[in-house]
């Protein structure tokens, strides 16, 4: 209990700003708004293990669009806006008016009458779904303008072509507690985003793109390596020589697994698909889908990954790491040699060691999230945190801890 009015006292002595502002990505925050949200999703997950009630809402609707599958991420906005006090409509386009020629401006308005929160996850094409999110905000903004809206619902980005905002400020939160509980602790640590091979088509590049833009903020060593060509979005990587160049960190770019991994504290080995193949399938796409080129992009694909099979974390990718220890990530499901397929990601003692640490990083998205959309409706979350603390309601019968 004690923890939790410590982090209400820091984060009042934050200068943070999200109030009826989306959360797209971690790039268009300041320091303080990225901070206040790890501070807010601790507090929250401090409540919840001290039985304590975060229902922020008395009623209301919180909906989901995933266009692409989900688990984690899924039940975790799942968790987050239950644990708000809000129900959840998943918004499956296939059962909507969408098919019938619904516009986008229209659906945007009609599910959210009384909604508070809506999550999107569309990571699939180049272009695509950040600009999908942003046209969702924009029909959701004249909804309110023009009273259709008694208020505008908070959009959170589930992860998109651009950004898994989501999942890199859970990684940050994990890597602040792994290494002391002070983000202050990351300055001059060493982080390898590495891509690593997969037999699989087509991995989004928001996971990457999201580690080097955040991490780099924080003063780290921030070390990219991918096989020749498969390159993440020039902005991105930009955004992450800015970043760094400002935090006093490093952001270096090679085509060595090995050269990345040498004594890094953190390695985050993740397959993604090349840049190049993203764009061009997209183009195949917007040009009506032929099926045909598309197999032929996806085979094309899959025999350039094969010649990068080396490219695992197994042991002894693991002991160049610094003392052969390296904090293991990932966003999950990995890839892993032997288990999910004969040749993956990683390897299946590399994994099996650091398996439970994976759950781990993964448990902090649910309160990650509901910490983001707390900040993008209420004008003084850290209030109302605090007034929960101060009432203690039970969110349940039985207390434990």
């Amino acid at each position: 209990m004690r923890n939790i009015r410590q982090r209400l006292n820091a984060l009042e002595k934050l200068n943070f700003d999200m109030y009826r502002k989306d959360f797209l990505l971690t790039a268009d925050k300041s320091q303080d708004d990225l901070e206040a949200v790890i501070g807010l999703a601790e507090v929250i997950e401090g409540l919840y293990r001290n039985n304590i009630s975060a229902r922020a809402f008395q009623s209301g609707l919180a909906v989901s669009i995933f266009r692409d599958q989900s688990t984690r991420t899924r039940f975790s906005f799942a968790s987050a806006t239950n644990l708000l006090g809000l129900a959840l409509n998943e918004f499956d386009e296939s059962k909507s008016q969408v098919t019938h020629g619904e516009t986008l401006r229209e659906t945007a308005n009609m599910i959210s009458f009384l909604t508070e929160a809506i999550g999107i996850r569309d990571d699939m094409y180049i272009g695509k779904g950040n600009a999908y999110m942003r046209e969702v905000g924009d029909a959701l903004d004249e909804g309110f303008e023009e009273g259709v809206l008694n208020h505008r619902p908070a959009i959170v980005n589930l992860q998109c072509d651009i950004d898994h905002p989501t999942q890199s400020m859970s990684d940050l939160a994990h890597m602040k507690n792994y290494f002391g509980g002070d983000l202050e602790n990351l300055r001059g640590k060493k982080i390898a985003m590495t891509w690593a091979y997969s037999p699989s088509y087509g991995k989004p590049l928001s996971v990457p793109q999201g580690i080097i833009t955040l991490m780099s903020r924080y003063g780290m060593e921030v070390h990219l390596a991918h096989p020749e060509g498969y390159d993440l979005m020039d902005e991105t990587i930009e955004q992450a020589k800015n970043f760094s160049k400002e935090t006093g960190g490093s952001f270096k770019v090679s085509n060595s697994m090995e050269d990345a991994f040498k004594d890094a504290d953190v390695v985050y080995p993740k397959s993604w698909a090349p840049f190049a193949v993203m764009d061009q399938r997209t183009k195949i796409i917007d040009q009506g889908a032929d099926q045909v080129a598309l197999d032929e992009l996806e085979k094309e694909c899959l025999n350039t990954n094969a010649k990068y099979t080396n490219w695992e974390c197994d042991a002894d990718m693991m002991k160049l790491t610094k003392g052969g220890n390296a904090l293991y990530m990932h966003c999950l499901p990995a890839d892993i040699s032997g288990v999910s397929c004969e040749e993956g990601e990683v390897s299946a003692d590399v994994f099996e060691k650091n398996r439970i640490n994976t759950y781990v990083e993964a448990r902090y998205k649910p309160f990650v999230i509901a910490a983001m959309i707390l900040a993008s409706r209420f004008r003084d979350p850290v209030a109302l945190m605090d007034s929960f603390y101060r009432k203690r309601n039970r969110r349940s019968g039985s207390f434990s801890v």
